[in-house]
């Protein structure tokens, strides 16, 4: 299932790092002894839409609009029942509208987009490495993590084949910073070629590695 969130105006400068506060909120919105903090992900968020550069952040004068995605609907059913009792965000920003869009039975389309970066990240030589949608082994790390995914969720797909659309002329990356750690992130399309039930669980679940914290949700 999928919520589309639709907030008040924001009252004051929301800044760019606004990152973990989305996370403390949808965290909130999920209940502090929820199962799927600290555990893999199988949902996914959007970033922000909707504002506009000022001083040194974003201003969101006619309210921001988002969207979260779970694979398992009853997250999504205590999400909806969390908000209306606390449906403040910050900033002056409430929520004023949830729309649940259900999950579709199958999807046939190949092409999907990024609604907030894509982060590919392995320990490579006791260091974090972080992918960009040209190097080699993307493609692959992209599969090897969504796979992953899916065993969790008791799926199989031998079909599954997934890898960045490196002939988008718009493919970009974006360093994101959360929580002091910068972290190198994919704004490019994906292709995948799957199952229909395949295509659908990721778009629930979101591409990449930390989509708990806002990265590799897809529309």
């Amino acid at each position: 299932m999928r919520l589309h969130i639709k907030t008040s105006p924001s009252t004051s400068i929301v800044p760019f790092d606004h990152l973990p506060v989305i996370v403390g909120t949808v965290h909130k919105w999920l209940g502090e002894n929820n199962n799927l903090h600290g555990t893999l992900s199988l949902y996914s968020f959007s970033w922000l839409r909707g504002g506009k550069r000022k001083d040194n952040g974003l201003e969101f004068k006619n309210g921001a609009s988002f969207f979260i995605s779970f694979f398992d609907d009853e997250y999504a059913r205590k999400t909806i029942k969390t908000i209306l009792d606390q449906p403040y965000i910050n900033w002056g920003m409430s929520v004023v509208e949830v729309m649940i869009e259900e999950t579709p039975a199958e999807m046939y389309g190949e092409c999907f987009f990024a609604a907030s970066p894509i982060l590919i990240k392995r320990q490579v030589d006791g260091k974090v490495k972080h992918l960009i949608y040209s190097d080699m082994e993307a493609n692959s790390c992209l599969e090897e993590t969504l796979r992953h995914k899916m065993e969790v969720a008791g799926l199989e797909d031998d079909t599954l084949k997934i890898g960045f659309d490196t002939d988008y002329a718009k493919a970009t990356t974006k360093l994101v910073r959360y929580k002091g750690i910068d972290n190198r992130a994919n704004l490019c399309p994906i292709k995948i070629i799957a199952k229909p039930e395949t295509k659908v669980f990721a778009w629930l679940v979101g591409l990449g590695n930390s989509t708990g914290i806002g990265f590799g949700a897809i529309k």
